[in-house]
């Protein structure tokens, strides 16, 4: 059985993360629904509610290349923190692509992943 057979209504497979640092590849899945208006905290939380985590960097990257027409044309939250300024967050615009910081507060939008190791 494929993966993409295994999908929940609303998920999308997003494609595959290579593990860098140790970490393990892992199929990355796109969950449904989107939060708008949201503070890094308030993003959080809605992922977690969704039965899902933030994106990271890398992971916002292959979202907007794999499933870009799944998302608003708006900024969204991933789930790392600036590496020398933990007020600030990272994430990536929609509409072009680019990854930039936002304080905290800064009100974006959220979408929630899940992960599935590859065996």
């Amino acid at each position: 059985m494929q993966l993409r057979d295994t999908l929940k209504e609303g998920e999308h497979y997003a494609g595959v993360i290579l593990g860098k640092g140790g970490e393990p590849d892992h199929h990355l899945i796109l969950l449904p629904g989107d939060a708008a208006d949201v503070g890094w905290p308030g993003a959080l939380e809605w992922t977690a509610a969704q039965g899902g985590e933030l994106p990271n960097r890398r992971e916002l990257s292959l979202l907007f290349a794999n499933l870009r027409e799944q998302f608003e044309r708006e900024w969204y939250w991933s789930s790392e923190p600036h590496e020398t300024r933990s007020q600030l967050v990272w994430g990536e615009n929609f509409a072009s692509g680019i990854q930039t910081v936002y304080g905290r507060p800064f009100r974006g939008h959220a979408r929630a992943v899940r992960r599935v190791p590859i065996e």
